[in-house]
């Protein structure tokens, strides 16, 4: 969620999908008849984009929420996750996106950031909508709308930690896009909004959408590729009461760290294994067979081999996390949160307990522990505000 290195300008978007249809339609060397604009930070620092449109906006201010992601899921390196919330919408960031004519036309500032449940997180995030995720979504989202005409303000209010394997930035992000979006009409298409999102992931932790794309549409979804963007919701069966316990140790680890750690070069037979499991696991959401779900999530046998000794305790942690009746237990995302998941909360307060318990022995870290269930929402309006 910090720091995205500032830069003066940014291509057009040729990355979204409607933009990529359009150059198609119009021919071997022609150009689509779009408009060309610039939008631009409340910096001098500018965006160059292509647009087709200056729609008009609905509201004054958007409120949206966007909830906790868990990238991954064990053997989905980079293109599978599911989005996470707790009943308090306290597990997410939330964003408010206003109309602001005081600015320039066509531009963006972060008027505030606030983390209540963190005080000190505030002070670490930028406030140049090029170095921090929700200017960014924001920005992207202006972008691909076509807004020239006004400008917006943005406040971001963390819930969720840095570096901690929640889908931090990618929460601040989907919030933003969300925000700015529905303050125009919504009109954004839904891999629109998403690969807006994604400008921003890949400004600071890499392109890859495995947790933006649940940030935004909730529920499980397989990123099945980027050249064609191509988005796989998996819908799991209503009765399926699927839960997390997302255990989150006193230890930053920054994925571009945790990243570096992977192994260059697999094994043949490492490969065919894990696509095995990830692919079990996308039959079990399917299925809604929580057994099995559990059971791929913890086998992974490339990712987390790689990372678990770079976060104290790590599997001791998931050793207890199954010694406690826990389904399954990995990293979550680029950690060091460990995830756990169980068949209902019964079990969810006794397995939270002995996972937190061993990252202090066996770790030394303190740990805190958050009861979720399977988020399908996403992204979402809490509150709007209308135009005078």
């Amino acid at each position: 969620m910090a720091a995205a290195p500032a830069t003066s300008t940014a291509s057009a978007p040729s990355s979204f999908p409607s933009a990529r249809r359009a150059r198609a339609s119009a021919g071997a060397g022609a150009r689509p008849s779009l408009v060309s604009l610039r939008i631009r930070a409340a910096n001098p620092a500018t965006v160059n984009v292509t647009a087709a449109a200056d729609p008009a906006p609905v509201f004054q201010s958007v409120t949206a929420f966007a909830p906790a992601t868990v990238a991954n899921l064990g053997p989905g390196f980079d293109f599978l996750g599911c989005a996470v919330a707790d009943a308090s919408l306290s597990l997410g960031d939330t964003v408010t996106a206003t109309l602001d004519p005081t600015l320039p036309p066509a531009t963006v500032s972060i008027a505030s950031v606030t983390s209540p449940s963190r005080p000190h997180l505030a002070d670490r995030l930028s406030k140049d909508p090029l170095r921090n995720c929700a200017g960014i979504a924001a920005i992207a989202a202006l972008r691909a709308l076509g807004v020239r005409s006004h400008a917006v303000s943005i406040h971001l209010t963390k819930g969720l930690p840095l570096g901690s394997g929640l889908g931090s930035s990618a929460a601040s992000a989907a919030a933003a896009a969300k925000a700015v979006d529905t303050l125009f009409g919504s009109r954004l298409a839904r891999d629109d909004l998403v690969l807006a999102g994604l400008e921003s992931e890949k400004a600071v932790s890499g392109f890859h959408a495995d947790n933006i794309a649940p940030a935004i549409l909730g529920g499980f979804v397989l990123v099945r590729s980027y050249d064609p963007f191509h988005l796989v919701p998996l819908c799991s069966p209503p009765a399926l009461r699927l839960h997390f316990v997302l255990v989150t140790p006193d230890f930053e680890a920054p994925t571009s760290k945790m990243r570096a750690a992977l192994p260059k070069q697999v094994d043949v037979h490492q490969h065919v294994r894990n696509s095995s499991q990830a692919a079990a696991l996308v039959a079990a959401v399917l299925q809604g067979d929580a057994g099995l779900i559990g059971s791929a999530m913890s086998s992974d046998g490339i990712v987390e081999p790689t990372r678990a000794p770079l976060i104290p305790g790590m599997a001791a942690v998931k050793a207890a996390a199954l010694q406690a009746g826990a389904l399954g237990c990995t990293i979550s995302g680029a950690g060091p949160t460990a995830v756990a998941v169980i068949e209902g909360e019964e079990k969810g307060e006794e397995v939270a307990r002995r996972m937190v318990d061993a990252f202090w022995s066996a770790g030394k870290l303190k740990a805190t522990a958050t009861v979720a269930q399977l988020d399908t929402l996403g992204a979402r309006v809490i509150a709007t505000s209308s135009l005078d």
